[in-house]
């Protein structure tokens, strides 16, 4: 049964022509995790807006639990949703100690319960110590617990994080991904996450909601997300593909391509024989006598893999090269003649 509910929510800024949120439907379980993904500009933030009461929207209403927070006759405030928000710059009082500051969104307790909640969540965030620091004696890491145990402390009913690892450096992003997500869990907390990082989205997420232009483009597992994208759009924003048009066979299992056949990894009830494949390029690998051949004109070291531009041998010129991750070990000259084959589970018919 849901717990968040968006039905047909649409919102116009002042005098713009197209909806920054357009009919936006979706629903959220309770415990769930889910991440709003996109590139700037798509609605994911002023979603999250519309749903913490920061933005009203221009139609359409939205539920947390059984109470309806905004339709057409009401809007709550947002103190009265009971939402906690974690945002990008973590927003902490830099006067104030970090038990002071998880305390902040207690005024209405009882000081020896305020005295307990914050020993709780900072022991949740592994901040149990640290009550009597200032923000300042703190690493970026260790302040981004901060914002989420004083999001977490009032026990809301759903959190929300506007972008919240950005501010991160690579390795310390890395450690926070896993952190947040745990620390999540542990509290059993219904939350949405904005970010236009692919790999935060995966990481963090039961579910990851693709968005463009206002619309939402596909909601669903990370792995779902990424081996089985819907259209052209979250095929090449959740990670590189290579977009080759074809035609599809009779058996409905494979596709003629300018390069030669190529299996999908299961048969569809597509009926236009044009069709467009989505191939990762992890899902070409170089092979002594593979299926399909070309000739390397570009190679990059990336540390974890090379990426080749293959220009594959066919009856059609001129055509786009074809991405393919290499091994990082193996020896590959500009101009080299390559062979591969493709794994059909990272193949997929997009629209």
């Amino acid at each position: 049964m849901s717990f968040i509910q968006f039905q047909n929510v649409t919102k116009y800024y002042n005098r713009a022509v197209v909806p920054a949120v357009d009919h936006l439907n979706l629903e959220i379980s309770k415990g769930e995790i889910i991440t709003l993904l996109g590139p700037s500009g798509c609605g994911k933030t002023t979603t999250l807006r519309m749903l913490a009461g920061f933005e009203q929207p221009t139609a359409g209403e939205i539920r947390i639990g059984d109470e309806v927070v905004y339709d057409d006759r009401r809007s709550l405030p947002p103190e009265k949703r009971g939402i906690g928000m974690v945002f990008q710059d973590y927003a902490l009082f830099p006067h104030l100690t970090i038990e002071k500051n998880v305390m902040f969104g207690l005024n209405k307790w009882k000081a020896r319960d305020k005295k307990k909640r914050v020993q709780e969540v900072l022991e949740l965030v592994g901040l149990g110590d640290f009550g009597q620091r200032l923000p300042s004696e703190l690493s970026g890491g260790q302040q981004q617990r901060v914002a989420l145990a004083r999001a977490l402390a009032p026990n809301p009913k759903v959190i929300l994080m506007d972008e919240p690892f950005s501010n991160l450096d690579a390795g310390l992003r890395e450690k926070m991904r896993f952190d947040v997500t745990n620390i999540l869990r542990k509290a059993n907390a219904t939350a949405i996450i904005v970010t236009h990082d692919q790999k935060d989205a995966f990481t963090v997420s039961d579910r990851v909601v693709v968005m463009n232009e206002g619309v939402i483009q596909q909601i669903a597992a990370p792995k779902e997300i990424y081996r089985c994208p819907v259209n052209c759009f979250v095929a090449q924003f959740v990670g590189k593909t290579n977009l080759i048009s074809g035609t599809l066979c009779p058996d409905l299992k494979h596709v003629e391509t300018h390069f030669g056949r190529v299996c999908v990894p299961q048969q569809t009830n597509q009926e236009s024989e044009n069709v467009v494949v989505s191939i990762r390029p992890e899902g070409c690998r170089l092979a002594e006598y593979g299926r399909y051949a070309g000739i390397v004109e570009q190679a990059t070291y990336s540390g974890e893999y090379q990426e080749l531009h293959v220009r594959l041998q066919s009856d059609h010129t001129p055509n786009q090269p074809m991405v393919i991750y290499a091994p990082i070990e193996q020896d590959i000259e500009i101009g080299s003649a390559v062979t591969f084959n493709i794994t059909p589970e990272l193949v997929a018919l997009v629209n």
